[in-house]
């Protein structure tokens, strides 16, 4: 295409739009001759039918949205692939006051864990049925989402099963927290600044990150049209090479209160500095560090794992064919070696050994343990998900 011809690309207002929003504000999608036009978008139905309808060439994307898009879930296809990943981390769990202290009246140590909390959890939900009263109702901000599929794995990590034992509605992220206050939910899984948000104006408390349920989980990605990236391959590359600087940028804590400036515009984030920095802190985000941009098809194998568990996917998808025709490292490893970056000589297979940053080839990974200690290989697909019917925390003390 064109260098002059307009790429448009969708996102949503939260923290980890910031390598998009800083891309472009600091120059790096110029200096490489695009000129991206972006799109603030109100929920990610919005960006999932714009994509579809091609008024979007690419977008600020839920990872398992890749996946939920490209076959059609929602009855609204399109053929997408990502080779980014824009950050790792970045939910968290939020429960309004009266839940906080329902589950403190079960166990005053109800907090001090992500697994206390799931297992105290575990005891309300059967008092509460036992006493009669209606199920708890959790948010997430889309079906096919990190928030969803994480929380279920912390559910289904205390024995809830999240189908049965509560209610898991989608709201989009900016009306989690008034509907928190309004008392028609429980508690939300989302991603900053709306936990902090909910905090600061007293409506609920942080009750875990995510991080807690598996440590430094992709959480957005970049992708494009599957037919706009073949048709523009030049242009897609330029793309990522401009936002894995924009991460690097975004990565240095000396760069960090410009960042807030920057993201606190009104026509971005809309929010000062101390929240931002507290989302940061509380969604432990990666921008950059531990080759958190590469696109690793085993993170896309897990996540398809789960749409699995709860019957989100057809029975016939086959998981290796699929996540390899939706994620493209290589294109991701061609930007990093062309900015310098290590890069490994093989594919990374496993997940879930890990507790502290480690070495893989010639880069190093960040940790990558679940809560309930299980490890995802990507060559026993079917045995992990075998592995549900006896796996829970309770199972574990």
């Amino acid at each position: 295409m064109s260098k002059h011809s307009s790429i448009n690309i969708g996102y949503i207002p939260l923290l980890d739009a910031a390598p998009l929003l800083l891309a472009q504000e600091l120059g790096f999608f110029g200096d490489a001759g695009l000129n991206v036009q972006l799109s603030r978008e109100a929920s990610w139905a919005n960006i999932r039918d714009k994509l579809y309808v091609g008024s979007l060439h690419g977008a600020h994307l839920l990872a398992p949205m890749t996946i939920s898009v490209s076959l059609g879930l929602n009855r609204v296809k399109a053929p997408l692939v990502t080779s980014f990943v824009m950050s790792l981390n970045g939910n968290a769990i939020t429960v309004s006051n009266s839940l906080r202290e329902q589950l403190r009246s079960v166990n005053p140590e109800a907090l001090a864990s992500a697994s206390t909390s799931v297992l105290t959890l575990k005891k309300l939900i059967d008092q509460r049925r036992e006493q009669g009263r209606s199920p708890l109702t959790f948010a997430v901000v889309y079906p096919y989402s990190c928030h969803n599929y994480l929380l279920r794995y912390w559910l289904g990590a205390g024995g809830i099963n999240p189908d049965h034992d509560l209610n898991i509605v989608v709201i989009p992220p900016a009306q989690m927290v008034s509907q928190l206050a309004a008392g028609r939910i429980d508690g939300f899984c989302v991603g900053e600044p709306w936990n902090q948000i909910a905090v600061a104006q007293g409506h609920g408390k942080v009750l875990l990150s995510t991080f807690d349920i598996w440590h430094n989980a992709p959480e957005k990605v970049f992708a494009v049209h599957r037919d706009w990236a073949q048709a523009n391959t030049d242009a897609n590359l330029e793309l990522i090479s401009s936002l894995l600087k924009a991460c690097q940028w975004m990565e240095e804590p000396a760069n960090r209160n410009d960042a807030w400036a920057i993201l606190g515009q009104a026509e971005y984030l809309g929010f000062g500095p101390e929240i931002l920095q507290n989302g940061l802190q509380c969604g432990k985000h990666v921008f950059f560090k531990n080759s958190a941009n590469h696109p690793w098809p085993v993170q896309g194998l897990w996540l398809l794992s789960q749409m699995q568990r709860w019957g989100h996917i057809p029975g016939n998808t086959k998981p290796q064919e699929l996540v390899h025709s939706l994620y493209r490292p290589d294109l991701y490893l061609e930007a990093a070696l062309h900015s310098g970056q290590p890069v490994p000589a093989r594919e990374l297979r496993q997940l879930g050994l890990h507790t502290a940053p480690w070495h893989f080839d010639k880069i190093t990974l960040g940790s990558d343990r679940f809560i309930d200690g299980l490890c995802f290989h990507a060559d026993k697909y079917n045995e992990y998900l075998n592995a549900f019917e006896t796996s829970n925390l309770d199972a574990q003390t």
